[in-house]
């Protein structure tokens, strides 16, 4: 029913920057929440940066200052401007969206296929 697509990672050195998008399609009436979790070897998946379709964000707090999410309602998209990297960044970065499907008016999540993103020290 929805499909989320992410773009934009790769290998940086530490202090690089990298962007990451996701763009949502599909049966999609609105978009609730949308943004980014991330997974590292061995670890659980975590909440990194999410934004709500009236502009409110939630970082985790290792990337505040560092990291910006932000929605482009029209176009169903979520971006994630990462700065500063450091090797703890190091992992494979999913994108979220909760999403009201239009035919059903349910309200779910869904989940890309991960992205990796590899900083080197």
């Amino acid at each position: 029913q929805v499909q989320l697509v992410e773009s934009g990672g790769g290998l940086v050195q530490a202090g690089g920057s990298l962007r990451l998008s996701c763009a949502a399609s599909g049966d999609i009436l609105r978009i609730n929440v949308m943004g980014w979790y991330r997974q590292a070897p061995g670890k659980q998946r975590d909440l990194v940066a999410v934004v709500t379709n009236d502009g409110s964000t939630t970082y985790a707090d290792s990337v505040k200052g560092r990291f910006a999410v932000a929605m482009e309602n029209a176009k169903n998209t979520v971006t994630l401007q990462m700065n500063t990297l450091e090797p703890e960044d190091t992992a494979v970065y999913y994108c979220n969206a909760v999403v009201t499907i239009r035919r059903t008016r349910i309200r779910r999540p869904y989940w890309g296929q991960g992205t990796q993103v590899t900083v080197s020290s």
